[in-house]
């Protein structure tokens, strides 16, 4: 249910509308940040538009990990301070976010852009795991950190990762089960993502 009726100007009804769509976000919020745009100096409402804009224009893939960039080449993968020998392995680039805040790996990542569901048409071929692999061909990697979420689809992938990379002989380790089952990651506490990138055990 969308908080607005027919008396409300459309301009507003279509941005509670645009708003409430937001994973997150429900009618009762989406009608207060509507009239809070509203309300706001003119410069606030036109620097978020700016920003939305923004966003798709000037954002793109890293052409390494695939994580979000602004250029060729992300952040982390410029830094040559990081751990360039270990690859954490995550389904989207917002978990990323989520570890880099606890502060505690220092190493480089790959973004697989999701996890394995053949009932909603993701197949491995959908994923950047072939990318992955001639990452492992080409770069000098020690350990591979599966981190993809603690549900059946990240599960799955995982050890679909894990046969595919066995014959390598390189070190694999999965994130520690102190990620309760069924949660993603972006939404765990900072110690529960701490423990389990320090409690990781060899697969």
């Amino acid at each position: 249910m969308v908080m607005h009726s027919k008396n409300t100007p459309h301009t507003v009804g279509r941005l509670i509308s645009r708003l409430s769509a937001l994973p997150g976000i429900g009618p009762k919020t989406a009608s207060r940040l509507a009239f809070y745009l509203l309300r706001a100096p003119h410069d606030e409402s036109r620097m978020l538009g700016e920003a939305i804009l923004n966003l798709k224009g000037d954002t793109q893939l890293c052409e390494r990990c695939f994580n979000i960039s602004d250029s060729g080449l992300c952040s982390i993968c410029l830094d040559g301070e990081r751990d360039q020998q270990r690859i954490c392995v995550v389904e989207q680039p917002q978990d990323i976010l989520a570890l880099e805040h606890v502060g505690v790996y220092q190493g480089i990542y790959h973004v697989l852009h999701g996890a394995i569901s053949p009932q909603d048409g993701i197949t491995a071929d959908s994923l950047k795991i072939n990318e992955l692999l001639n990452r492992l061909q080409s770069e000098d990697i020690c350990e591979i950190i599966l981190a993809t979420n603690p549900t059946i689809e990240g599960d799955a992938t995982a050890m679909y990762l894990q046969k595919l990379m066995v014959p390598t002989g390189m070190c694999i380790t999965r994130l520690a089960r102190g990620l309760p089952f069924g949660t993603e990651i972006e939404y765990a506490d900072d110690v529960t993502l701490s423990r389990a990138l320090a409690g990781r055990q060899e697969l």
